[in-house]
């Protein structure tokens, strides 16, 4: 199996309970049985399990009432019946009330895991088909483009419209808009779909073996350079290379991604030989270009060759109404691939969300919905379950200005550092920048912990 599935078994019956779970377990999954009703409830109240065994006659509270109960609590939960042959009749009516299925005493193991398996089955897909709604597929096609605002459906007809062509693409957005996904949404629609789509972070890359990285080098073309290597360009041969976060690449090494757009071939370091390469750009900024040309940090020609096709993707702030659409869509994902029980986002919630102004955009309300996901008890995330994000940033975030925007950037990430003792890898992380950014917001804030 893709994953260990929790069952819980609930039978007065001592032998019963011992041979479900021996059978589960012997299986992978994992099983933990209860000899009551009340013990039942107050289980499921603590651990989210993937499908229930109940006994419909035992001591105490009824079968039946546990199972309107469970029903009640978490009306998407699959409830298995356990039944005597005598009484089906009984078996019906729980179905009626929601069970999943039964099972009639006495039975093999081979029986129960059969209505098991096809228990579990249910249950994936019904958590999948959560996601289906909104359209999001996992193909990486431009289906994943998740929102409702006019923003987003301008960008998703123009990912449309220019992935079958080759023309450069140069993708414009804050830091965690999603601008990788743009680009692999167009490779994914486009003719080169079948061939490598291969990702370089500019930001991060150290300026001495950015070359190398890019080109590749021959083998002793310096000290270290024990084999000959392939550089990203030629990985990506056939494909697409998406260059983000462009303008950390130095004056030096823009002249030769130049050559490289114009020529269509590539020489290693420490190589005369001259490799021919088909591959397809698309390349991300932060940045605003022409202030970037205008102080002598961009080439201009490189410029117009790169922004054939520009995307714009408007930070989170600024599309307010895809906030809800897109918590759902991360709560969802989130719990089917921990093999969670879905809570439900109240009103008050979804209003916090969209009211904070996310500095770290689509990115930060991932990690904050994945955070909630694991911090929040029963079956409802509420405001107070997303503490991660302080209700004084969510205050000023809602002024007016651009002075408040940066005072709570400058808080939000005062916090995210405290919170990780100062580990600026892991506050980077957590606020959906990378360490390269977050460096120079702390010297730009003059944060000093």
């Amino acid at each position: 199996m893709p994953y260990r599935a929790n069952i819980l078994i609930v039978d007065d019956d001592e032998s019963i309970r011992i041979g479900c779970i021996q059978t589960l377990t012997e299986e992978g999954y994992r099983a933990q049985s209860v000899d009551n009703g009340q013990s039942a409830l107050d289980a499921i109240e603590k651990v989210s399990f993937d499908a229930i065994i109940l006994d419909l006659k035992m001591p105490g509270m009824p079968g039946m009432e546990v199972l309107k109960k469970i029903k009640e609590s978490d009306p998407a939960s699959i409830v298995i019946i356990i039944t005597g042959y005598g009484t089906i009749a009984v078996a019906v009516e729980a179905m009626r009330e929601g069970a999943y299925d039964f099972i009639t005493k006495p039975f093999t193991p081979e029986a129960l895991l059969k209505v098991v398996e096809r228990a579990i089955d249910s249950r994936r897909r019904e958590l999948e088909n959560s996601l289906a709604d909104t359209g999001i597929e996992e193909d990486g096609s431009v289906a994943r483009i998740i929102g409702r605002s006019g923003a987003i459906r301008k960008v998703t007809e123009l990912i449309k419209q220019v992935a079958p062509t080759d023309f450069t693409v140069l993708v414009y957005g804050e830091t965690g808009v999603g601008k990788e996904l743009v680009a692999s949404s167009i490779h994914n629609l486009s003719p080169r779909r079948d061939m490598p789509f291969v990702v370089v972070d500019c930001g991060s890359l150290v300026e001495t073996l950015f070359e190398s990285e890019l080109f590749g080098h021959a083998k002793g073309s310096f000290t270290g350079a024990i084999d000959t290597t392939r550089g990203k360009f030629e990985l990506a041969n056939g494909g697409t290379i998406f260059l983000d976060e462009i303008t950390n690449i130095t004056i030096g090494m823009q002249s030769r991604l130049l050559r490289v757009i114009q020529e269509k071939e590539i020489s290693k370091i420490g190589s005369l030989e001259k490799i021919k390469v088909d591959v397809r750009i698309i390349s991300a900024t932060n940045k605003d270009l022409s202030v970037e040309i205008r102080e002598g940090r961009f080439r201009e020609d490189l410029y117009y060759r790169l922004n054939v096709v520009p995307i714009h993707l408007q930070p989170l702030r600024e599309r307010r109404e895809d906030i809800p659409i897109l918590a759902e869509h991360f709560l969802a994902r989130a719990c089917i691939d921990q093999r969670v029980r879905i809570p439900q986002l109240t009103a008050d919630a979804v209003r916090f969300l969209q009211e904070y102004d996310w500095p770290g955009n689509v990115r930060q309300l991932k990690n904050t919905i994945e955070y909630a996901v694991v911090t929040c008890k029963g079956d409802r995330i509420d405001s107070d379950d997303l503490s991660i994000i302080s209700r004084d940033q969510e205050k000023e975030s809602g002024e007016s200005g651009e002075g408040s925007l940066a005072q709570s950037e400058k808080k939000e990430i005062v916090r995210a550092l405290r919170q990780f003792d100062g580990h600026r890898a892991k506050a980077a992380e957590y606020l959906g920048i990378n360490r390269k950014t977050l460096r120079e917001k702390i010297r730009k804030y003059g944060i000093e912990l």
